[in-house]
């Protein structure tokens, strides 16, 4: 009672219904609070620093594609292309040389960053008989942004030249064990061979806060090399993204 009288002293002294007491309460009042020449203690005062405008920088938590062995076969998928409604498969892309499928989505600031290399990119190289498609498996239950109707939206905003498909199950990144947006993984086919991995790295080495130009340059050697029958170096920088939302348990 005492600490929390002592607290709230000063309003309380100075109130007049305080000052003015009847003399039946004076003893009570001075027992509670000390006497005027005993100093209250002074409350803290604190000092608030407002961010100037244009200081603040939202960051993207990292995440790094795990490793994924080479020579690994394309997963088969079935998905839906929300865009044009239809179903895009892995058997579709048997007769291309090579296959690129792309882990995506539409809200990640990473992406944001390479859409419109990426599909410089695709459109070059799918006119060279590259097979492009992007797939989004990102929860839309905790990130309703993502989901179907915004991704024909972004489909035709951006032009995409290759199908963006919808992982709703979440299944196909799994299968592919793919963890990250964006995300790369570069199939090469060898007659009537399944599609086999031989490149799961970054596009380049450029990120939203790093300043470097968007160039493209890790993915497009290896594409280079796959369509000209090369070997591509072992060495491939992880790509690196936001992690991929999955739905919550």
């Amino acid at each position: 009672m005492a600490t929390l009288a002592r607290a709230y002293a000063p309003s309380l002294l100075s109130s007049p219904s305080i000052l003015r007491a009847p003399s039946r309460y004076r003893h009570a009042t001075s027992s509670l609070f000390p006497a005027a020449s005993t100093p209250l203690p002074l409350r803290r005062s604190f000092r608030i620093q407002i961010p100037r405008p244009g200081s603040l920088r939202v960051r993207a938590a990292r995440t790094e594609s795990t490793s994924v062995s080479l020579g690994f076969r394309a997963p088969y998928f079935e998905l839906p292309e929300p865009l044009t409604g239809k179903t895009v498969k892995l058997d579709d892309f048997e007769g291309s040389p090579a296959l690129l499928v792309m882990f995506i989505c539409n809200h990640c600031p990473f992406v944001k960053h390479l859409k419109k290399e990426i599909t410089k990119l695709a459109t070059f190289y799918m006119t060279k008989g590259l097979a492009v498609v992007a797939i989004s498996s990102n929860s839309i239950i905790t990130h309703p942004q993502d989901g179907p109707e915004f991704m024909a939206e972004e489909a035709k905003s951006f032009g995409y030249p290759f199908p963006y498909l919808f992982d709703e199950s979440q299944e196909v990144a799994r299968a592919f064990g793919a963890v990250c947006t964006p995300e790369f993984f570069l199939f090469k086919k060898d007659g009537r061979r399944p599609f086999e991995l031989v490149y799961h790295g970054q596009f380049d080495d450029s990120r939203p806060s790093n300043n470097l130009p968007v160039t493209g340059r890790d993915l497009s050697r290896a594409i280079d090399c796959v369509l000209s029958g090369q070997k591509l170096p072992m060495d491939q920088k992880p790509s690196v993204g936001c992690s991929i939302k999955w739905h919550p348990s």
